[in-house]
């Protein structure tokens, strides 16, 4: 009988360190989410791996990665970054594409509608000599990309061609320790 409700008990104890540690690990992922998290409308993107997701672009396992979201204010509009290693559209096979999306946000209601912020994407050049490769442009207010969203996210827009893969990817000041880093900044105009 001891044995039958000393065994009872540790079952109790294990469901309960079982069921703490589920909660202290999704605090953990909750607070990395909240650390990682810009809330300034500038995102700097680590896009780690770069040979292996470029390989499982070209067969088509994965052709695109996200970033993760970023804001133009704490409460401002919620973006993030899509970037496809072998292309996209026109540029499929020779450039790396990267675009910029609208998300939905919780305080969407509260936000001007269409967006209307200046919207610079860049790959950074490490080489101290700041010869980034980047593009700017103003959003077209008629556009869905730019309306309020009615799903997760809107339709992206960018740059098909923003970079060959050749000038990335045979220069080290762009890709290092087989990684890339993004840089979108959002700005009010």
């Amino acid at each position: 009988r001891n044995f039958e409700e000393l065994r009872l008990k540790l079952i109790n104890i294990d469901r309960f360190i079982g069921s703490y540690n589920i909660n202290l690990n999704d605090l953990d992922n909750r607070f990395q989410n909240l650390e990682q998290t810009s809330y300034n409308g500038v995102l700097l993107w680590k896009v780690t791996n770069y040979r292996e997701h470029k390989n499982k672009a070209v067969i088509g396992q994965t052709t695109s990665l996200y970033s993760q979201s970023f804001y133009t204010s704490r409460y401002g509009y919620k973006m993030c970054a899509r970037i496809y290693l072998n292309g996209d559209g026109i540029g499929n096979g020779t450039h790396i594409s990267m675009f910029f999306v609208i998300m939905k946000g919780d305080y969407d209601t509260i936000l001007e509608w269409p967006f209307r912020h200046k919207v610079t994407l860049m790959i950074l050049d490490r080489s101290g000599n700041e010869c980034h490769i980047s593009d700017s442009f103003l959003p077209d207010p008629r556009s869905s990309s730019y309306q309020k969203p009615t799903s997760a996210c809107n339709v992206a827009s960018g740059c098909p061609m923003f970079a060959t893969q050749s000038d990335i990817e045979e220069n080290r000041n762009f890709l290092n320790d087989d990684c890339l880093f993004i840089k979108i900044i959002v700005k009010n105009i």
